[in-house]
């Protein structure tokens, strides 16, 4: 008997510092919620979670493009510029008849939808040449990406800074395309959802379908997972890798075009860090910066547990400062965390 607990002994605490290294975020996030709540009890509050989830709606949008090139073992350092150049564009075209610095004062109101798909498609150009320049070319995605970072973030601020005004902020947007981003549907005067939260969970939906139910999916989980053995069978892997970029560009239209929608105006550097804290909240959601390995549920949990650290630190008035520091600290032990799991499985 005493040899079997002995046995047995060693198995448990196994058992734990698995399930420590499993769930060591979330763990961390619990605590910290805990920290914020007894500081300021008034921070769990049904108000403050539907502020969170507003916040988060367009972060998820950008996560689920950014997931999808990270399974695949890639990366794109031009997502943010992506989200800026969306923004500009879509509410350069939607701003109201009456506004005195309107950039095209000629322009009649356009069809709400026309200004919102042409920032995706421009997005999702940009994203087709990241695919195309990593898969035909096969240039490292660090480096393709960062390439047109800067390139994007050139053509936004040429058109950003063109005749009349010159590089002015971007307002007095049309009414519809501000409801779009601060409106919501009300229940009895007390519950409402806001608009982006619905378009931000019918996209969580579609990607779920995408990720998990087609080949398309089952080929990037592939293609992260051993490129050269999805090669083998029989995946396209250059056809994948260039579909992914694309729809990932366009994920960045959505997000960037709602974001302006949102905050009520654009300017050049806007969504400037946005594709960093896309990647932060990918692997803090367990997508594995090494590919192959992530889920949406996860994508979701990830952009949520970052939402709720930014709001929480600056409901409790911590110093900018520090919130960089907690968050950065948080982005590490999620990293090492993934790093060691990988050195385990292999």
């Amino acid at each position: 008997m005493a040899a079997q607990n002995q046995v047995q002994g060693p198995s448990k605490i196994k058992q734990l510092q698995d399930f420590g290294v499993q769930y060591a975020i979330y763990l961390v996030f619990v605590v910290l919620v805990l920290v914020i709540a007894i500081k300021e009890p008034a921070f769990l509050s049904l108000n403050n979670f539907r502020n969170i989830l507003t916040m988060s709606a367009t972060r998820i949008i950008i996560a689920m493009g950014m997931g999808a090139i990270l399974i695949t073992g890639g990366v794109d350092l031009s997502a943010g510029r992506q989200v800026g150049l969306a923004a500009v564009l879509s509410a350069s075209l939607l701003q109201n008849l009456d506004y005195p610095r309107r950039m095209y004062p000629d322009m009649p109101i356009l069809p709400l939808l026309i200004p919102i798909l042409a920032a995706m498609a421009a997005c999702g150009i940009f994203g087709f040449l990241n695919g195309f320049f990593i898969a035909k070319l096969k240039l490292p995605a660090f480096i393709a990406t960062l390439g047109s970072m800067v390139a994007v973030y050139g053509v936004n601020s040429l058109y950003f800074d063109r005749p009349p005004y010159g590089a002015q902020p971007i307002g007095g947007l049309d009414r519809r395309f501000s409801t779009l981003g601060s409106g919501y549907i009300g229940f009895d005067g007390l519950y409402s959802i806001p608009y982006i939260v619905i378009i931000a969970v019918v996209v969580t939906l579609i990607t779920y379908v995408l990720f998990n139910k087609t080949t398309y999916g089952k080929n990037i989980y592939a293609i992260g997972g051993n490129a050269e053995a999805a090669k083998v069978s029989g995946v396209n892997v250059n056809r994948t890798l260039i579909l992914v970029y694309t729809i990932a560009g366009i994920l960045f239209g959505l997000g960037g075009t709602l974001e302006a929608a949102r905050t009520g105006g654009a300017t050049n550097n806007y969504g400037n860090g946005y594709e960093l804290d896309a990647i932060a909240a990918c692997v803090v959601g367990g997508v594995s910066n090494l590919g192959g390995i992530g889920t949406v549920p996860g994508i979701v949990i990830g952009v949520l547990i970052f939402s709720v650290i930014n709001y929480g630190l600056t409901f409790i008035n911590m110093s900018p400062y520090w919130q960089q520091i907690v968050k950065g600290a948080i982005i590490i032990a999620a990293v090492a965390i993934d790093i060691r799991k990988y050195l385990k499985k292999r």
